[in-house]
């Protein structure tokens, strides 16, 4: 009798704790968690002060071959949509940033770089696959979260981007 109780108790904690973290699972429509990193140049950015734009980021790594592929998509998107008010920022997520900053040594671009060395904001992100995506609308919600990079994702970011625009 009292093992049933203690499991009863312990399966309603149990219970109470899975549908905390449920609540806490980044989803879109939800705020988007407010941040400030420093960028590659030194300049420090904040979400919340970005309000107004489309905010795409991009959470990577250097030792993914998908974000690799991925880097000039994202560029590409920076280009096209910028004066419409969208803004690409990439977030690596490595604790050591030598091998992030020689991964980009290859590569032409120009949108904001940040580093994420203590994966903190990976972490409020919620970040389980390399590399994950989050589009932010103009009022600052998640509207789009896209896990890992295959071909075609360009097509789908970019009809994302669009839909926001319209709003």
């Amino acid at each position: 009798m009292l093992f049933s109780r203690l499991s009863g108790k312990c399966l309603i904690a149990l219970g109470a704790l899975l549908l905390s973290m449920q609540a806490q699972a980044l989803t879109p429509g939800q705020a988007a968690p407010d941040f400030t990193l420093k960028n590659q140049q030194g300049t420090n950015l904040n979400l919340a002060e970005q309000r107004g734009d489309i905010i795409l980021i991009n959470f990577w790594a250097s030792w993914c071959g998908p974000c690799r592929k991925e880097m000039p998509v994202l560029q590409t998107l920076q280009d096209k949509y910028q004066d419409l008010g969208v803004q690409v920022w990439g977030i690596n997520v490595e604790q050591e940033n030598q091998a992030g900053k020689d991964f980009l040594a290859d590569l032409d671009l120009r949108f904001p770089i940040f580093f994420d060395q203590t994966n903190s904001l990976s972490k409020t992100y919620q970040v389980e696959a390399m590399p994950t995506t989050v589009i932010i609308d103009r009022d600052g919600n998640v509207r789009f979260i896209f896990q890992g990079y295959q071909d075609g994702f360009d097509k789908k970011y970019a009809a994302a981007i669009k839909q926001l625009i319209r709003e």
